[in-house]
């Protein structure tokens, strides 16, 4: 089974301060399009965490102004209802316990909630800064 990989946007996007606040969609389909080739060929390494080998099943979970998004292959974008963490807890209760599944999150308060379903958790650091 591929690994899930599991994209809070919104921590994401925000590590990087580049002026996303001013085009938050726009932000998070430049994320998007960055995610795409993870699918086939897996993330890279950078010095603070291991590569994740190919395939990926990726998930980008935005919310906000972000929520018009639209997936595309080789990424999956949720839309949250309400807040991405919500989301993110959501879809990872949901999982097979025995499923491979990362989060990428800076979100101390999503890493709490988290904690009880086993996934491995990565900041954005992990994340090639090419790809942010």
């Amino acid at each position: 089974m591929t690994v899930l990989l599991v994209v809070d946007a919104a921590s994401v996007v925000g590590s990087v301060p580049d002026g996303w606040w001013r085009d938050r969609a726009g932000a998070a389909t430049r994320l998007r399009d960055a995610f795409a080739p993870v699918a086939a060929d897996g993330l890279p390494a950078p010095a603070s965490a291991p590569a994740i080998p190919g395939p990926v099943e990726v998930v980008l979970v935005v919310e906000g102004q972000a929520r018009g998004v639209p997936t595309i292959p080789g990424v999956r974008v949720v839309a949250a209802p309400g807040s991405g963490d919500d989301a993110i807890v959501d879809l990872v209760a949901g999982l097979d316990p025995h499923r491979d599944c990362i989060v990428v999150t800076a979100d101390r308060g999503l890493l709490d909630r988290l904690d009880r379903y086993g996934v491995r958790v990565r900041g954005p650091r992990s994340i090639p800064r090419r790809m942010l």
